[in-house]
């Protein structure tokens, strides 16, 4: 009998430590060869795309499947959101589906949990640095947590072309972290002052000048995912050690990749490492404390299975959820 879990209901048993704790452990399977990660799988329907995301994870035991669906006049016709999934856990032993549940906050908080991970093997180790977050939306909130958690931050800055939306990400967030977040009037002040940047905004194109990041940063991207589509110029990419979350992810989806290589600015041995690797220990990670790091997620099969994993382990222990007896 499967077990249904709302959002409500993965938002009660999911934190931040512990999914960064399950991602790391599943880029690390990726890395030494025992997960299975098969290419995503897109498919056209006349009002929208579907996208289905299996992975499994032998050290954990994890079997699932993501199915994601983007319909973008789903708000005015059927009132519903343009982005909505579902997960279906599989027992890797039986491949009987023994749960399925909401994935949006589980992908806000293993998108967050990838980036905190990066951060923490990868951003500089001293105490009381200031984060900068680029975007104001669930998904900057969900990467502002993930930074705090890897790293001791005194302060945020937050930018954001909407002030309404700045002054809501204040509201909800800083009290809820305990951290001081000020409201940045532009993409300068927020590369002035901030030494761990994350990227989280839907621009098609550069947020920042790349040549006005301070040397010793660390920055996560994570917005765009179409091979048109880039948050970070060619200055900053180039100056960065880059580290994918996975390199044939980032040659397939990532403009913030594709186009410096269509522009001859680098090419594909520009990307250092995979974040795996940096975990398992096959690649060292930061070398200097003067050099920009730079983590290009495209979001992973193998951290949603992770993360649903955990989530459904833990409403078992919790007693939380319906069964339904098909």
């Amino acid at each position: 009998m499967p077990l249904l879990l709302s959002r409500d209901q993965v938002a009660q048993v999911l934190e931040m430590a512990d999914c960064m704790d399950v991602v790391e452990k599943a880029f690390q399977e990726l890395a030494n060869g025992t997960a299975a990660l098969p290419l995503r799988i897109n498919i056209g329907a006349p009002d929208g795309l579907s996208l289905y995301m299996p992975a499994y994870l032998k050290q954990l035991g994890a079997l699932a499947c993501k199915v994601v669906t983007v319909y973008k006049d789903n708000p005015t016709k059927h009132d519903l959101p343009t982005v909505l999934g579902k997960v279906l856990v599989q027992d890797p032993k039986t491949g009987e589906v023994v749960c399925i549940m909401d994935g949006g906050y589980l992908t806000a908080v293993r998108t967050g949990a990838a980036s905190g991970v990066a951060t923490k093997y990868l951003a500089r180790p001293d105490k009381g640095q200031v984060a900068g977050i680029f975007g104001a939306g669930v998904q900057a909130q969900m990467q502002l947590w993930a930074v705090a958690v890897a790293r001791q931050i005194s302060k945020a800055y937050v930018y954001d072309l909407s002030d309404q939306a700045v002054e809501k990400f204040i509201s909800d967030v800083g009290a809820r972290l305990g951290i001081e977040i000020i409201k940045a009037d532009s993409p300068d002040q927020v590369l002035d002052n901030c030494d761990i940047i994350c990227a989280a905004t839907s621009s098609a194109t550069p947020i920042f000048d790349g040549g006005k990041v301070r040397e010793g940063s660390h920055i996560n991207g994570i917005g765009s995912h179409t091979p048109n589509a880039r948050e970070l110029d060619t200055t900053i990419v180039k100056r960065s050690r880059f580290v994918a979350d996975s390199y044939d992810a980032c040659l397939a989806e990532a403009g913030d990749v594709i186009i410096p290589i269509n522009e001859g600015a680098i090419d594909k041995s520009h990307m250092y490492a995979e974040l795996g690797e940096i975990l398992n220990g096959s690649k060292p990670a930061r070398q200097s404390e003067s050099e920009i790091t730079l983590f290009k997620s495209n979001g992973l099969a193998i951290q949603d299975v992770a993360t649903a994993k955990l989530v459904y382990d833990r409403a078992i222990a919790a007693g939380i959820g319906t069964t339904v007896d098909f």
